[in-house]
C-alpha cells in the first residue's frame, strides 16, 4: 500500500483512533489515521492465524483432541471461547470456523497446536509470514490476539495483513 498526492487524514467523525482504507485494486491509501502508530492488534490477530493455517492445511476433515491445556488456557486468559469440552475430538475445518465465526481462543490455539505442533511454532510462522507479507511493524506471541506488551501491530500492517486473507 502506497501513499499518493490524493492521501488524505480521517476527518474528526470518525471515533478510531488508528485506521487506514486502501483501495484494493490499486493499493493506494485513500484515508488513514496514525495507521503507523503500534497497537494491540487483539482478535484481529486470528486473521493472520487462519490464513497462515489455511496455507498449511491439507485435510480439513482430519481430527484434533483439544486437550486440558487448550480449555485451561482459554479459561485463564479469559479467552472468547467456543466451548470444546477437555479431550473432545473436533475437525480441522471445525477449528477454522471456531477461530472465524466465534473468535473462539480455544479453536485458534487448537488451530495452531494442529499446524505447528505448538503455539510457539505457530507463532514462528506467523512472525515469518507477516514479514512476507510487507508487516514492518508487527510482532505476534500468540495466536488468540491475547494481550502482551511484545504483540503488536499496526492499522497498516493489520490492512496488509486483512488484503492478503482476503486473495
Amino acid at each position: 500500500a502506497q501513499t499518493t498526492d490524493a492521501t488524505t487524514s480521517v476527518d474528526d467523525e470518525v471515533q478510531s483512533t488508528n485506521g487506514i482504507f486502501i483501495d484494493l485494486a490499486t493499493g493506494n491509501i485513500l484515508f488513514d489515521r496514525d495507521a503507523h502508530t503500534r497497537i494491540n492488534p487483539a482478535s484481529m490477530t486470528k486473521v493472520l492465524t487462519v490464513l497462515v493455517a489455511a496455507e498449511h492445511v491439507k485435510d480439513w476433515s482430519d481430527t484434533f483432541e483439544i486437550t486440558p491445556e487448550i480449555t485451561n488456557y482459554s479459561y485463564v486468559h479469559d479467552c472468547s471461547a467456543v466451548g470444546f469440552s477437555n479431550n473432545e475430538v473436533v475437525t480441522v475445518e471445525d477449528l477454522f470456523y471456531g477461530t472465524v465465526l466465534c473468535s473462539g481462543g480455544d479453536a485458534a490455539l487448537g488451530l495452531a497446536t494442529y499446524v505447528a505442533g505448538s503455539q510457539e511454532a505457530f507463532v514462528d510462522m506467523m512472525n515469518e509470514r507477516a514479514a512476507q507479507i510487507g508487516c514492518t511493524n508487527t510482532h505476534f506471541v500468540n495466536a488468540s490476539g491475547l494481550p502482551d506488551p511484545d504483540h503488536y501491530s499496526t492499522a497498516h500492517d493489520m490492512a496488509l495483513i486483512m488484503r492478503e486473507g482476503l486473495k
